[in-house]
């Protein structure tokens, strides 16, 4: 036999298993971005201008914001559209729905948004049903005002949502107390797992309602069935190196309305972190 035959043979052997594992492999077909709050110390620190830069350096096109750091906003988009950066969401208090959903929708607006949202619903204690009925008509409201002016309102869970209620959990309620034309949701993975939920089958369950995500990883060994909606930064690991399964999750993905994902990294050292966690989505990445 010759040594070309042998090769021949060698690869027909092995190249099956190499093209089934890439197919086995879920691809991840929406935009990556970049929550600005990962890099909160670096815009204290350094400015907006320097910070964005490293944003920029970092490769990002998309950003979803919390909070301009102190600058009109008009100058704030100006620093981003400089860069290239688009503003894809943010998170406004749930203060400000809550008193006027109207004049907020409007700064929601004057940032060029295409989605906005709230990211934690005041509780005193546990989580309650009172709280959970109030939260969903303060964002029906929200959702009308957003719609009127060409605006996705959602609302990014933080754990504590799912507390038991009636043989589900109180975000179940939550979701079937909201209108589905005027208010979507934003999954916080790690704010899925913590309190343990799989997020895999969660967005499945809600399919139509999730519109962003935010992308975090729970470091090993961290209890979970936590209810809280806090936990020690540190905890907040390089995507892939934690609790969550990222494999049935991004499949999941690919069966609902996700447009965006957001890299969230609130370690103490973000800059460190994101780019490894890059490196890791990369697999899933055409």
């Amino acid at each position: 036999m010759s040594t070309r035959t042998i090769l021949t043979s060698f690869l027909a052997i092995f190249a099956l298993p190499i093209m089934t594992a890439a197919q086995d492999t879920p691809q991840l077909k929406v935009p990556v971005g970049l929550q600005l709050y990962s890099l909160r110390n670096q815009f204290q620190a350094d400015g907006v201008e320097k910070t964005l830069d490293k944003v920029k350096a970092l490769g990002f096109k998309y950003v979803e914001l919390a909070g301009t750091y102190g600058q009109p906003v008009e100058k704030f988009r100006a620093a981003l559209d400089a860069r290239g950066l688009i503003p894809v969401s943010a998170h406004l208090g749930f203060d400000l729905w809550e008193k006027d959903p109207e004049a907020t929708a409007k700064q929601a607006q004057a940032l060029g948004l295409k989605f906005v949202g709230v990211a934690w619903i005041p509780h005193n204690g546990d989580f309650d049903e009172a709280t959970c009925r109030h939260a969903a008509e303060v964002f029906n409201k929200a959702g009308k005002a957003t719609a009127a002016l060409g605006i996705r309102f959602f609302y990014h869970n933080h754990g504590y949502e799912f507390q038991p209620h009636e043989g589900g959990t109180l975000f179940d309620l939550l979701v079937k107390e909201t209108d589905p034309r005027l208010v979507s949701f934003q999954m916080d993975v790690l704010w899925a797992v913590h309190p343990g939920q799989n997020p895999a089958e969660l967005l499945t369950k809600y399919a139509d309602r999730w519109i962003l995500m935010h992308f975090k990883d729970l470091k090993k060994g961290v209890p979970t069935h936590v209810f809280t909606g806090s936990t020690d930064t540190r905890n907040d690991v390089v995507l892939g190196t934690g609790q969550v399964r990222w494999r049935p999750l991004i499949d999941a993905i690919a069966r609902t309305k996700v447009e965006y994902v957001f890299i969230e990294d609130e370690s103490p050292t973000p800059l460190e972190q994101i780019p490894q966690s890059l490196k890791f989505l990369s697999q899933f990445q055409k």
